[in-house]
């Protein structure tokens, strides 16, 4: 395995754009997706695919991932760009994809939120939301 290069999130949308085999895996939880808000592709024709890497509350991983991968109608053919708050999950979601016979995974350079600013907020310095990309509250 190549490892899961990261991808920043302004590529992430070109290439999403671009190539219809592309999609955006949100690997975050259910709490987040509800309270944080969602990447918006409706723009692109497009819908995030949501699966978590980790179960709420116990944010135990998710044992059937890669199941939910297929079952979402993914396969080792799609390009398959994995987002979550910052980063962490989702490299640790592509690789986890890769061993499971996913080998085109990309991470999600700083995720949806990026890093906190010197006041302690995400969203603001880098990432998805920081870099002025569509997204929505649920």
């Amino acid at each position: 395995m190549a490892g899961v290069p990261d991808i920043g999130p302004k590529e992430t949308w070109q290439r999403l754009s671009e190539d219809a085999d592309c999609a955006l895996v949100d690997v975050r939880t259910d709490a987040e997706w509800n309270f944080v808000g969602l990447p918006d592709l409706g723009s692109i024709g497009k819908q995030a695919v949501l699966i978590p890497w980790q179960v709420y509350p116990t944010m135990q991983v998710n044992g059937h991932f890669a199941d939910q991968l297929h079952k979402a109608g993914l396969t080792p053919l799609h390009k398959l760009y994995f987002i979550c708050r910052s980063g962490a999950r989702s490299l640790a979601a592509g690789q986890a994809a890769q061993a499971a016979g996913f080998p085109h995974a990309f991470n999600v350079a700083d995720g949806f939120e990026g890093p906190v600013d010197a006041e302690g907020h995400r969203g603001h310095v880098a990432g998805w939301k920081a870099d002025g990309l569509p997204w929505r509250q649920r």
